[in-house]
């Protein structure tokens, strides 16, 4: 007779706790992206209470207890908080469907546990990246309520003057998109190109060099610099380091309002 998949059980009225589905459970935890988890529970390597489960959406309490992954009792994760100087052409996924190098090819053979990446860079972009397995804390830092300012130094192709450093600030239209920078300020200019430091307090996809390209200039190099209040600093790159505690603090926007807000 074949084995029946294991159903949660009917729900219960009154007060429960909030429940989330298996999938996020693991990934909250700190264990794997939610990705990932879905991937793991689809091939039965999950199990609750000695049983199967197969269901992503299974539901349960952040806190149940008797999960285990490949038979193994799922332990409490602390938490992780790691700056990464991200190099150019590294892509910032767990896999890539092309085979390119990931950033987690940088960070093979460091011992950290598994931490998800906080936003985004390009393949082309370098810079300060965040990665962390703290998935709320994560999810403050991305949120576009919390306009954290996003520092970038960005090498461009001609002289752009002070007339379109202006209409960066002002706005412009992209493809029926409106993108504008909080900042812009001229650094240093050469005979045929410049640097500009660019700030954001919203994150749109290549939000930058959008901005640039409807301003005629080609982006050379686009780098991350500095996080709300975190800057790179002296990171070298293709590096790592973990933040300090004091440094947690100021990029959580669960307090109040948010670092450069």
């Amino acid at each position: 007779m074949p084995r029946l998949p294991y159903r949660p059980p009917a729900p219960v009225s009154g007060d429960r706790p909030v429940r989330y589905g298996l999938a996020r459970v693991l990934s909250k935890r700190g264990l794997c992206s939610r990705s990932q988890a879905q991937q793991w529970i689809r091939e039965g390597r999950v199990s609750l209470d000695g049983k199967i489960v197969r269901d992503p959406e299974f539901p349960m309490a952040l806190d149940r207890q008797g999960i285990a992954i490949d038979g193994r009792a799922v332990k409490a994760i602390d938490h992780a908080y790691v700056a990464f100087n991200k190099p150019r052409g590294l892509v910032v996924s767990t896999a890539d469907e092309k085979g390119r190098d990931t950033i987690y090819t940088a960070l093979a053979g460091a011992g950290l546990p598994w931490l998800g990446p906080v936003g985004r860079l390009d393949k082309a972009s370098e810079g300060l990246l965040l990665l962390s397995n703290d998935t709320t804390w994560a999810a403050g830092i991305t949120d576009p309520v919390s306009h954290l300012d996003k520092t970038y130094h960005v090498q461009v192709a001609g002289l752009p003057d002070a007339a379109a450093l202006a209409s960066m600030l002002l706005g412009m239209d992209d493809g029926g998109e409106r993108l504008r920078a909080k900042r812009a300020t001229l650094l240093r200019a050469g005979e045929k190109n410049a640097w500009i430091e660019v700030v954001l307090d919203e994150g749109r996809n290549r939000h930058i060099r959008r901005l640039m390209a409807v301003l005629g200039h080609d982006v050379l190099r686009l780098i991350r610099v500095a996080i709300g209040p975190l800057r790179l600093g002296d990171l070298a790159k293709g590096q790592w380091r973990r933040l300090s505690d004091a440094e947690v603090g100021a990029l959580d926007t669960r307090g109040g309002s948010a670092p450069g807000a």
